[in-house]
C-alpha cells in the first residue's frame, strides 16, 4: 500500500504541472490575441466607457429660389455646455458667466451645480451670437465648452413665410416647406468625443475624437424671388389701402405649371411665429381657402361654349333685360337695368350674368359639369403644397337647372385660387392642363447629387388650340374694353377677367362683405405668366373686382415683366376712350434733337428741362409711351 503512494503523488504533480503549463500557454495566447488581433476592438470598447460627447450641429438644408438665390439658410449660433467635474469653483464660474450672458446668477449656479456629467446651459446659453461665444471662451472657464450650433437665417425677412413655414427649438420643421421636407432638410450632427475618467477628468493617454455628421439637403423652389417681392409689395399696400381682412396672390407659368409666386396676408416672421395666431401660419390661403369664384369662373363656361361650337362671339347677339328666369327663379345681372342688346363678345366684356347663363344652357348640364371637372375643379391640383383643399361642386343629385345656371357664372360653388390658376392657364396656354408644383428639386449642395426632381406634368388636353386662341382674344378684349380695363398696360397685351363674390360664412352670405378678385395673363398672344389676386372684404370703396383687384394684377404683371423676359407688343387691342378716362397721346421721339428746335414743336405735353447743353441725350417717358395730355416730359440735356 505504501509503495503506491509515491506513484499517485507523481501523477498528481505531473497533472498539476501540465495544467499550469496549459494555463500559461492559454494566458500567453490570450495576451497575444488581445494585443495583436483584438487591440482595436478592445480599445474601442474601452473608449466607449470613457468618452463623453459634445454635439456639434451640422447645417440644416438651404431653401433656394428657381435661380439659386437663398431664401432660408443657417447661421452660426453656438450653444454652451458645462462639465461640473472639471471645475472646482462652480460659483465663481457662474458669477463670471452670468455677467457675460446677462442672466440671473443664482439660477445659473443652480443649473451648473447639477450632479451630472454634461449640462447644456439652455435656454440662455443656447444659440448665442458668435461674438458673445468668443467673449465667453476668452474667459477660459474650466469645464465650459462652446458647441457648434446654428439657427435659421432669413435674408429676405418675412418674404414667403406662409409657404416656407418655420422650425422649432430642436431645429425640426413645424410648418410649411420646413415641415413637409423635414426629412431632406434635417442634418446629422457631428460630435466632439472627450475621454474622461469616472470623475470627468481628462485621460492624458487618449486623444479626443471627432464624429463627422452630414449637412441637410438643399430644396430648390420654382419661386422667382423677384416676382415674389413684387406680389408681396403690392398686396401689403392693398391690405393697408383697403383695410382688408385678408389678401392672397398666386402666379404661375401656364406652360409648365411652375408656381412663380404665392403669397398670403397677413403674414409673419418665421422667427416670431409664436406672436401670431396658428390660423395664420397653418394656412396658405391660395391653396387652402375656398370661396365662390364669381365671374372669374366664367372663363370656364366661355371655353366650354367655344369648344362645343355653341357661340360665335362676334356674330351672335344676346339681349339682357337685367335678369334671367330659370325654373321660376329670377337670377339677376350685376347691372340691375341690364346691358340690353349686345354681341356675345360684349357679354364677355361686360361680365353679363344672363348671357353666361345662356352659354351654360347651350353647352348643357352634363357637358358643362364634365368640362368643369376636366379643368381640375372639385379635386386637389396635385401641387403637394400642405393644406390644399378640394373645393365644393354641386353633387350630381343636387345639380338641377338653377344650380346649372348659377354655376355658369361662378355662384353656388367654391374653389381655391390655385385651382383657378391651373384652369385658366389651361384655357389660355393652348388647352393643356398642367399640374402645378412649387418644389423644383432636392439635392446635396456639396456633391450636386440630385435626390428628387420635379418636372412639368401634363394632366390632360381640355380644349383645342383654336378654342384657346379665341379665349385669349376675348379676355384681352375684356381688359381693353370691358370690366378689366383697370388692368390695361400699354404695349403689354394683358388678358383677364374680374370676379366679385359675396362672402359666405357657415353657409350663409354676409351682408356687405365681398371677396373681389382678378385673374390676368400676359402677353395675351403667348402667355408666359398667369396671376390671380383676391382681396377679402375690402372697405371704404366700391367692392368690385374691376375696381380693386384688376389694377393690382396690372401692376404685378407690369413690374414682373422684366424678370420674365417677354417682349412688349404694340399689336394689342387699343383701349377705347370712355367718359372720365384721361385723354392720352403717344410721346414723340425727342432724343438727339436740339433744344432750340423742341421749343418750336406744338405738343400738348408740358416739358421740364434737366442739365445743361444744347442737345437732348435722354427723355422720360420713352418715345411711343402713352401719356396724359396734361402730363410732363422730362428732357435731359448734354453736349
Amino acid at each position: 500500500m505504501k509503495a503506491g503512494v509515491p506513484h499517485q503523488l507523481k501523477i498528481r504533480v505531473r497533472t498539476m504541472v501540465l495544467l499550469f503549463f496549459c494555463l500559461s500557454v492559454a494566458s500567453v495566447g490570450k495576451l497575444i490575441v488581445m494585443q495583436f488581433f483584438q487591440y482595436e476592438w478592445l480599445t474601442q470598447k474601452a473608449e466607449e466607457n470613457w468618452d463623453r460627447e459634445i454635439p456639434f450641429s451640422q447645417t440644416r438644408g438651404n431653401i433656394r429660389d428657381r435661380d439659386g438665390e437663398l431664401i432660408v439658410g443657417s447661421k452660426l449660433a453656438p450653444t454652451l455646455y458645462f462639465m461640473p467635474a472639471q471645475n472646482e469653483d462652480v460659483e465663481s464660474a457662474a458669477t463670471k458667466l452670468s455677467v457675460a450672458l446677462n442672466i440671473d446668477e443664482k439660477k445659473l449656479i443652480e443649473q451648473m451645480s447639477k450632479k451630472t456629467f454634461l449640462i447644456k446651459l439652455a435656454p440662455e446659453g443656447k444659440n448665442i451670437e458668435l461674438g458673445k461665444a468668443l467673449e465667453v471662451q476668452s474667459m477660459q472657464i474650466p469645464g465650459l465648452y462652446a458647441g457648434v450650433d446654428y439657427v435659421r437665417d432669413y435674408p429676405h425677412d418675412d418674404l414667403l413665410s406662409r409657404l416656407i413655414g418655420f422650425t422649432g427649438y430642436d431645429h425640426q420643421g413645424l410648418a410649411g416647406i420646413e415641415f413637409q421636407y423635414n426629412k431632406y432638410l434635417t442634418s446629422k450632427q457631428s460630435t466632439l468625443r472627450l475621454f474622461t475618467d469616472a470623475k470627468g477628468n481628462s485621460l492624458p493617454h487618449v486623444n479626443d475624437g471627432w464624429g463627422k455628421g452630414t449637412d441637410g439637403a438643399t430644396v430648390d423652389l420654382t419661386i422667382d424671388l423677384d416676382i415674389q417681392e413684387v406680389v408681396e409689395r403690392v398686396l401689403s399696400q392693398a391690405m393697408v389701402k383697403y383695410d382688408a381682412d385678408q389678401a392672397m396672390g398666386i402666379a404661375m407659368n401656364p406652360k409648365t405649371g411652375e408656381i412663380l409666386s404665392i403669397a398670403s396676408f397677413p403674414t409673419f416672421h418665421p422667427l416670431q411665429y409664436a406672436k401670431v395666431s396658428p390660423s395664420v401660419y397653418n394656412q396658405n390661403l391660395p391653396v387652402s381657402m375656398t370661396f365662390e369664384p364669381g365671374s372669374t369662373f366664367k372663363i370656364i363656361t366661355l371655353a366650354a361654349a367655344l369648344e362645343e361650337g355653341k357661340v360665335d362671339l362676334k356674330k351672335d347677339s344676346f339681349y339682357d333685360p337685367g335678369y334671367a328666369m330659370v325654373e321660376g327663379t329670377r337670377l339677376r345681372c350685376w347691372k340691375r337695368q341690364g346691358h340690353g342688346e349686345q354681341s356675345f363678345l360684349e357679354v364677355v366684356e361686360n361680365s353679363c350674368n344672363p348671357g353666361f347663363i345662356e352659354l351654360g344652357q347651350r353647352v348643357g348640364r352634363e357637358k358643362l359639369s364634365k368640362y368643369i371637372r376636366d379643368f381640375g375643379f372639385g379635386q386637389k391640383t396635385g401641387s403637394s403644397i400642405a393644406g390644399e383643399s378640394t373645393g365644393i361642386l354641386f353633387s350630381e343629385e343636387a345639380y338641377g337647372p338653377v344650380e346649372h345656371a348659377t354655376t355658369s357664372f361662378g355662384q353656388g360653388i367654391s374653389t381655391t385660387p390655385i385651382q383657378q390658376v391651373q384652369a385658366v392657364s389651361a384655357a389660355v396656354n393652348g388647352g393643356t392642363l398642367f399640374q402645378p408644383y412649387v418644389v423644383k428639386r432636392i439635392y446635396n449642395e456639396q456633391t450636386n447629387e440630385v435626390i428628387k426632381e420635379n418636372k412639368p406634368t401634363k394632366v390632360r388636353q381640355v380644349i383645342s388650340e383654336d378654342t384657346s386662341k379665341k379665349v385669349r382674344e376675348a379676355l384681352e378684349s375684356v381688359v381693353a374694353n370691358g370690366s378689366g380695363r383697370n388692368a390695361f398696360r400699354d404695349t403689354m397685351r394683358i388678358g383677364g377677367k374680374t370676379g366679385t363674390a359675396q362672402k359666405a360664412v357657415n353657409g350663409r352670405y354676409v351682408e356687405g362683405q365681398y371677396i373681389v378678385s382678378f385673374i390676368g395673363f400676359a402677353p395675351a398672344n403667348d402667355p408666359e405668366i398667369v396671376v390671380y389676386v383676391a382681396i377679402d372684404n375690402p372697405k371704404h370703396i366700391v367692392q368690385f373686382g374691376g375696381v380693386i383687384a384688376a389694377p393690382i394684377v396690372g401692376e404685378i404683371l407690369e413690374d414682373s415683366a422684366p424678370f420674365i423676359g417677354f417682349n412688349y407688343n404694340k399689336d394689342q387691342i387699343q383701349k377705347e376712350y370712355r367718359w372720365g378716362d384721361s385723354i392720352e397721346r403717344r410721346v414723340p421721339e425727342l432724343v438727339g434733337q436740339e433744344k432750340s428746335k423742341i421749343v418750336m414743336i406744338e405738343e400738348p405735353f408740358k416739358i421740364e428741362w434737366h442739365g445743361t447743353g444744347t442737345k437732348i441725350v435722354s427723355q422720360i417717358p420713352k418715345a411711343e409711351s402713352l401719356l396724359s395730355i396734361d402730363g410732363t416730359i422730362h428732357l435731359y440735356l448734354g453736349e
